[in-house]
């Protein structure tokens, strides 16, 4: 929501209202005011969009306020600028400066849909320097699918690990869009990639995408690991500790079963161990990103590809837990 200035209607979903325990009643879709960009900022004709847990926590009316709605959704998109060029958006609105080079750092950071309108349309506006070139081999689709799971594994493997390639790395329940991208981009790199899952099924589709070890969700592993990526908090976490050799790390970006687990210090201070917080990416690590998979021919999985019409079928899907891999609207 640009400071108030719009020109004529477009398409959206947004939230329009709260809704705790049935989420999807808050969705609607139907025109919304064509944003109209500040200056230095840019306008995009969305291509395509995909689908994030944080979606589901706005529209239950969590880390947004009433005073907000009505809300366009969506934090990660891929489309064309004004100038014909097209790109992949870096949802993350922040300042570096703030961040003492580090915009994820910056106090004030927010992104796209939780201050400003966001992805879920057919067009949205954004700081100029969070447009990236999207190279020609990678689709709209793929590329939707970067700026939030995939930065987020690729900083958590590449930039808060401490990790070189060979290592092993365990990743807590598969399926999840940031898990499936741990998977994904770990192998590439030449990680040793071990995963949990209550899902036999999940464990089948993990092994297939390229983890070198499956295992049902509080196993007993084989050795202890060097890294443990975390998104899963209170169930997993006394496996987490109990997993990693002395002096290893868990690397955490979410808490999806709850954030209060007991602390386990006397294990992490007897053994060493680390926990560290990571959160998105920068702009130039989704640069980074983008080049990795041109480089690599890696491209995310996409459990759906949905019009942006249909997005209440995408979000069911989401809340019901019946994805393995990423949704994509496209528009």
């Amino acid at each position: 929501m640009q400071d108030g200035r719009y020109g004529p209607a477009m398409f959206a979903v947004t939230a329009a209202r709260f809704s705790p325990d049935a989420p999807i009643c808050a969705l609607e879709l139907g025109e919304h005011a064509d944003p109209v960009p500040a200056e230095g900022w840019a306008k995009v004709a969305v291509k395509a969009a995909s689908l994030n847990h944080h979606d589901v926590w706005t529209l239950r009316g969590v880390g947004i306020s009433a005073s907000q709605l009505p809300m366009v959704l969506g934090c990660d998109a891929a489309g064309v600028d004004e100038e014909g060029n097209e790109v992949v958006v870096h949802g993350v609105i922040a300042d570096p400066a703030a961040g003492s080079g580090d915009e994820t750092l910056d106090p004030g950071r927010s992104l796209l849909s939780e201050r400003y309108d966001g992805t879920f349309a057919e067009l949205v506006t954004v700081p100029r320097r969070n447009l990236i070139p999207k190279p020609a081999s990678l689709s709209f689709e793929a590329a939707a699918c970067l700026p939030t799971a995939y930065l987020t594994a690729y900083r958590m493997i590449f930039g808060k690990s401490g990790l070189e390639p060979g290592s092993t790395i365990l990743v807590q329940g598969a399926g999840g869009g940031v898990a499936t991208a741990l998977i994904l981009l770990g192998r590439a790199a030449g990680y040793r990639v071990w995963v949990t899952s209550r899902s036999e099924e999940k464990r089948a589709r993990a092994l297939e995408l390229g983890a070198d070890q499956a295992f049902p969700a509080g196993a007993r592993l084989p050795e202890r690991v060097d890294a443990v990526m975390e998104t899963v908090g209170e169930a997993t976490w006394s496996h987490s500790v109990k997993s990693l050799r002395p002096g290893g790390r868990i690397v955490v970006c979410g808490a999806t079963s709850g954030p209060m687990p007991p602390a386990e210090l006397t294990r992490i201070f007897f053994l060493q161990l680390s926990v560290v917080g990571s959160t998105m990416g920068t702009r130039d690590q989704l640069a980074r990103l983008v080049s990795f998979c041109g480089q690599t021919g890696l491209r995310p999985l996409i459990d759906r590809t949905l019009p942006l019409a249909q997005a209440p079928a995408g979000f069911e899907a989401m809340i019901n837990g019946e994805l393995f891999g990423k949704v994509v609207f496209t528009v």
